[in-house]
Formats: structure tokens, sequence, C-alpha cells
């Protein structure tokens, strides 16, 4: 069974980092591009960055790039989200998934998320 596990959250105060994790076990997640998305109360959830299989090619919205920074080391067959600079706006659930890059449409299934409070 496929699972993704997120970690590294936390309260940060405004203008702090965190470095988020995504775990997958139960195959290998190597050749699938991978995004972190986050969802607040009451919003939908938004992507917020995604990787290539190879790590060689990175997008982020306008709402957080030069502050997150998405990475990967398949051999640990894990994704992670470094967030820097961060804001209140930014407090919300996070979660990794599988995606189709040239899409995004979402391959697997959601883990637990991991949440990420930033107070002002």
């Amino acid at each position: 069974q496929v699972q993704l596990v997120e970690s590294g959250g936390g309260l940060v105060q405004a203008g702090g980092s965190l470095r988020l994790s995504c775990a997958a076990s139960g195959r290998t997640f190597s050749g699938d591009a991978m995004a972190w998305f986050r969802q607040a109360p009451g919003k939908d959830r938004e992507r917020v960055a995604a990787i290539n299989w190879n790590g060689y090619s990175t997008s982020y919205p306008d709402s957080v790039k030069g502050r997150f920074t998405i990475s990967r080391d398949n051999a640990k067959n894990t994704v992670y989200l470094q967030m820097n600079s961060l804001k209140p706006e930014d407090t919300a659930v996070y979660y990794c998934n599988a995606v189709v890059y040239a899409s995004m449409r979402i391959l697997g299934s959601w883990g637990q998320g991991t949440q990420v409070t930033v107070s002002s």
C-alpha cells in the first residue's frame, strides 16, 4: 500500500523558516513528478511547489516564488519543501502527492499532512 507521510511542520514566527519532508513508502516515486499542496481553513487546496522526476525542473505560484524551494532525494524516496520568509498567510496544512508534471493531475492518495502555523 502506497503511503505518503508529511512531517516538519510547526509553529513559527513571521519571517522564520521551516523544512517539510514527505517520505513515500510502498513503492518508489523516483519516476514521478511530486508536488506540495496546502489547505487553509475554509479554502481550497492549492499547489505551492512542484518538481519533475529528476529534479531538473520546478514550478511555483507567485505567492511563494523566491521563498519556497522544493527538492527531492530519489535514493531516499523523499521530497522536501524549504520555506523561508514565512508569512501568516502561509498558515495551512501542507500535503505532498505524486503528479503528472505537464497537467499537475494528482496520482496518489492524500496523507495526513503537516500543520504549519505562522504567527504575526
